[in-house]
């Protein structure tokens, strides 16, 4: 049997017009020849009934904090509703489903409420269903743990359910149903004519996951890139061929950038040197206060790197008892620019910083690796320094 895995998004379920195509989508499948599994998320967004931010204003903030395991059986029900709303839609056009909780999907995880593992994923049940003639239709962001209670994997883990049946189902594809056309060299909402990406690779894709695009989940990349499983990213509400991410390819032309992407909400550190253990330790003890760095630049007398910037009290908190001087800067994005085939093509860095200065463009700090080169900016410059670099390397041609 060809498995498919088709997943879709919050705003694919949230209307009885999406919903239908949705349907339209699960039916063409199944005239390719396919045994299509679905995977949904919950129901819409904020404000919407069955959204998963809505369910949670029903119960007080204390009590989500002081009680993980019932808060991840309430953020469980949204998907759970979808399963059956979408096996409904299923049933009008005569397509036999069945709703399937996470944990009735066979999948298996830790008991780490609210962010919990995947350890196993037991596919006799989804089998049996498909060898039947019947669409198992999945909660997404779930599973269950070794004690029977319901986990969830943390926001966008719709997708990693997703990846994590296409790898234990042997499908040929996972398919990503959102609201766009599909990975794009940079934000459409940013720069105009950005450009559909029709192939890229899995390392290209992992690092525009991880640098701020959120297309989908990094953890889903990784699976999938692991078991060797095709991700298509897709639009359910047309039919564009999206995007294709797998490992026979590492961009479809010859241009050394692929995208660019961005982060806001970045705050820069100048942490300077005092002569004490303090400051040699400083790095460790932000990991030990859960706060995670970037753009990471030591020198002899000063140590420069960012935080998030609602770590910014706490970062400011802990500074102050170690006696430490140092100095910030608010509101900065930072804006990766990813492409395999920079790699060893000298001159890149200088083609960044020239055009970026020949904007009045400051530049904080730098930062690079094989596939990526990150600038840090102040936020109010994020959009013209991303329409320059996409201008300056020709990524809408």
């Amino acid at each position: 049997m060809k498995i498919l895995v088709q997943k879709f998004g919050g705003t694919s379920v949230s209307t009885e017009k999406n919903r239908k195509l949705v349907v339209k989508k699960v039916k063409n499948a199944i005239s390719e020849g396919y045994s299509p599994v679905v995977v949904v998320s919950a129901m819409g967004r904020k404000g919407d009934n069955y959204a998963t931010d809505t369910l949670l204003q029903l119960v007080s903030d204390d009590f989500k904090k002081s009680n993980l395991l019932a808060t991840d059986v309430l953020l469980g029900c949204g998907e759970i509703i979808s399963t059956v709303v979408m096996c409904n839609e299923l049933y009008k056009e005569e397509i036999d489903s069945i709703p399937l909780t996470g944990g009735l999907a066979g999948i298996k995880t830790d008991s780490n409420y609210g962010s919990a593992s995947i350890l196993d994923v037991e596919t006799n049940r989804i089998l049996d269903l498909i060898k039947d003639g019947k669409v198992p239709v999945v909660a997404g962001f779930q599973g269950v743990e070794n004690n029977g209670f319901l986990t969830t994997f943390g926001r966008g883990g719709s997708d990693v359910t997703g990846a994590i049946l296409g790898a234990a189902l042997k499908a040929e594809e996972v398919h990503i149903y959102t609201d766009v056309d599909g990975i794009m060299t940079a934000d459409p909402r940013i720069v105009s004519d950005a450009m559909l990406i029709k192939q890229i690779g899995y390392e290209e894709v992992f690092q525009f996951a991880d640098q701020g695009a959120k297309v989908i989940h990094p953890l889903a990349v990784e699976i999938s890139k692991k078991y060797n499983i095709p991700l298509v990213i897709k639009n359910t509400l047309n039919d564009c061929i999206g995007t294709i991410i797998s490992n026979d390819t590492c961009g479809e032309s010859n241009k050394i950038i692929t995208g660019i992407t961005h982060v806001k909400g970045r705050v820069q550190i100048t942490a300077n040197y005092n002569g004490t253990d303090e400051y040699v330790n400083l790095l460790d003890i932000l990991a030990q206060n859960n706060i995670s760095i970037d753009l990471i630049s030591v020198f002899p007398k000063q140590k420069i790197f960012t935080i998030a910037d609602n770590d910014l009290e706490k970062f400011k908190d802990i500074v102050s008892k170690l006696n430490l001087s140092y100095s910030y800067i608010e509101n900065c994005s930072k804006i990766a620019i990813i492409g395999t085939k920079m790699k060893g093509v000298p001159g890149v860095m200088a083609r960044i910083l020239k055009a970026l200065t020949k904007q009045n463009i400051e530049v904080l700090q730098t930062a690079d690796s094989h596939m990526t080169i990150w600038c840090l900016v102040e936020e109010k410059d994020t959009d013209i320094a991303i329409n320059v670099l996409h201008g300056e390397f020709n990524l809408a041609h």
